[in-house]
C-alpha cells in the first residue's frame, strides 16, 4: 500500500505577504523622510529669505546714516506711507520708505514681522515668521512654537 504525505499549502502565499508588509514598511519611510525633506527645504528657504530681509534693512540704515536714530522702533505692524522711487526726498522722508519697502520684504515670510528696535548707537533688527506653521503670532523668539515665532536678528552699531 502507498502512502501519501499530505504537502503543505499556502506557504509561499504566506513569505509573499511577509515580502509585500516588509516593502510596504521601506515605502512608507521613504515617504515620511520625503515629506521630512521638504519641511526642512522649506524651512532653510524661509530662513535664507529672513537673513537677506535683515540685511537688506542694515544696508538702507548704512546709506542714510544721518538718521540712524529715525530707524528705531519701526514695525512692519505699522503702516508707512513714502514712495521715493519717483521723486527725491529728504533723509527723514527716506526712513519711512525705507520701513514701507522693508515691510512689503518681510510680508513674504508666513506671518513675517520685522522691528528695528536700539538707541543712539546700535540697532538690532529683527525678522520674524512663523517657521513651524503653528500659527503663532506672538513678538518673542524663544523656544516655544506655540507662542513665538522664529527669528533671525541682526545688530548694526554706529
Amino acid at each position: 500500500m502507498l502512502m501519501r504525505t499530505h504537502s503543505q499549502k499556502g506557504f509561499t502565499l504566506i513569505e509573499a505577504m511577509i515580502a509585500l508588509l516588509v516593502i510596504s514598511v521601506g515605502l512608507l519611510g521613504i515617504a515620511a523622510l520625503q515629506v521630512t525633506s521638504m519641511q526642512q527645504n522649506n524651512s532653510a528657504l524661509h530662513h535664507s529669505k529672513a537673513v537677506w530681509i535683515a540685511y537688506t534693512m542694515a544696508d538702507r540704515i548704512r546709506a542714510n546714516m544721518n538718521e540712524f536714530v529715525e530707524y528705531d522702533d519701526i514695525d512692519t505692524t505699522n503702516d508707512y506711507d513714502q514712495d521715493c522711487t519717483g521723486a527725491p526726498c529728504s533723509s527723514n522722508e527716506m526712513v519711512i520708505s525705507d520701513a514701507e519697502e522693508w515691510k512689503d520684504a518681510v510680508s513674504a515670510l508666513p506671518d513675517g514681522r520685522g522691528r528695528v528696535n536700539g538707541n543712539a548707537t546700535a540697532l538690532t533688527i529683527s525678522v520674524m515668521w512663523d517657521d513651524e506653521g503653528t500659527g503663532a503670532t506672538g513678538t518673542g523668539c524663544g523656544n516655544n512654537p506655540d507662542v513665538d515665532l522664529t527669528c533671525y536678528t541682526v545688530t548694526l552699531t554706529r
